[in-house]
């Protein structure tokens, strides 16, 4: 366009503005240099501020302490959770804590009564000193082994929340268990579950706790129905002195061999059902210490066989099989050295006084098996 104000200036005009221009900008930024060479050089050096380090992670490892001893409990349950319903109905009961392995794990039984019938629960609390969390474990006579994935989790100023992932109709849920309004005498629990990756929780079992004494515990363990079990692991049941011989480097030729000297100490669960092991022992390379859940699952008539040890906090694959004419035989599959392998857990040798347990490892599909782990228990 040539008219209005778009109208074209000269071209001498224009290179008479662009040198204005020029020396107009020069100036300018040499100005603003200088200033600031100026005020650098009055204002002191100043560290950019530290940046603290994170906070140690702390001991947990007694969190659960509070918890030993006898309580009774009023339960409000949710009927049909994640459908809208509003309708609540209450039970009754009573559970039963101890400590195992000085505090680094929690066993609890529950007994209840309400609408719905008799509820029996199992809880396993294994502290994890890697993760500085605990792992919840749970499980029901009727059932007969954990729940395969278990809630993790840690207290933060007085109150505990966990998490795992669960499935309801068909759907893939989040899980969050709570403990809180901690005392001496009185605790709180509080189970929801979410529908949409944690935005929004419904709470849908509450338990309220009442620590009570040794002889209001007799009073409600009186009411419990009797419940027969198996009696596979009567032998075990007790205190026994143990011996343990362990192959050094199972699966690579290895001959050598350590001993280690220690106590086993059985506790038996739901009248027989189930058992608590705890295994403490000295050798050569430090201690070892560990925890067991037997579970007898009377569906499949077999015994299913948790291990984990102190270091770990986590439950290995367990090993599931059964007795036959006084000795049981228990397998499973698991990853050794990068490998899958076979494992086999055997009980035999049953007196009334001792028994003897053995591990073995096999590659090649349970065809061979070689014996790396050797225990001897003396009541």
């Amino acid at each position: 366009m040539t008219s209005g104000i778009w109208r074209r200036a000269p071209a001498a005009t224009n290179v008479s503005v662009m040198k204005t221009l020029m020396t107009t900008l020069m100036t300018t930024t040499a100005l603003v240099t200088a200033c600031l060479a100026h005020a650098v050089a009055a204002a002191p050096f100043q560290a950019p501020p530290a940046v603290p380090p994170p906070p140690a992670a702390s001991d947990g490892s007694h969190d659960f302490d509070f918890a030993a001893g006898a309580w009774k409990e009023h339960t409000w349950r949710l009927d049909k959770p994640l459908t809208g319903s509003t309708t609540w109905f209450e039970m009754d009961g009573y559970s039963v804590a101890r400590k195992a392995l000085d505090g680094r794990a929690s066993i609890v039984e529950y007994e209840g009564e309400g609408p719905k019938g008799h509820l029996t629960l199992l809880a396993v609390r294994i502290y994890d000193p890697a993760s500085h969390q605990w792992n919840l474990n749970f499980s029901t006579p009727e059932r007969g082994a954990l729940w395969p994935t278990p809630m993790v989790g840690q207290f933060h100023g007085g109150r505990g929340d966990f998490y795992s992932n669960d499935e309801i109709d068909g759907r893939t849920i989040l899980v969050r268990f709570s403990a809180m309004a901690l005392s001496p005498t009185t605790a709180r629990t509080e189970q929801a579950y979410s529908a949409d990756g944690g935005k929004t929780w419904e709470t849908n079992w509450i338990n309220a706790y009442t620590r009570i004494d040794e002889p209001a515990l007799a009073r409600l363990a009186a009411t419990r129905p009797a419940r027969s079990g198996p009696r596979d692991f009567d032998f075990d049941v007790g205190s026994s002195k143990v011996q343990i011989r362990r192959l050094t480097k199972p699966l690579s030729g290895s001959t050598s061999w350590v001993t280690y000297r220690g106590t086993l100490t059985v506790h038996e669960l739901w009248s027989g059902r189930a058992q608590l092991v705890e295994l403490v022992a000295d050798g050569p390379a430090g201690r070892l210490e560990g925890l067991g859940i037997r579970l007898y699952n009377p569906g499949a008539h077999q015994w299913n066989l948790n291990w984990v040890s102190t270091g770990s906090g986590t439950f290995g694959p367990p090993t599931i099989g059964e007795f036959k004419q006084g000795r049981g035989e228990m397998f499973d599959s698991e990853t050794f050295d990068g490998r899958t392998i076979l494992v086999r857990n055997v009980f035999s040798d049953i007196t009334k006084t001792s028994s003897k347990f053995e591990q073995a490892f096999s590659r090649d599909g349970g065809k061979t098996w070689e014996v790396n782990w050797i225990a001897t228990a003396t009541h």
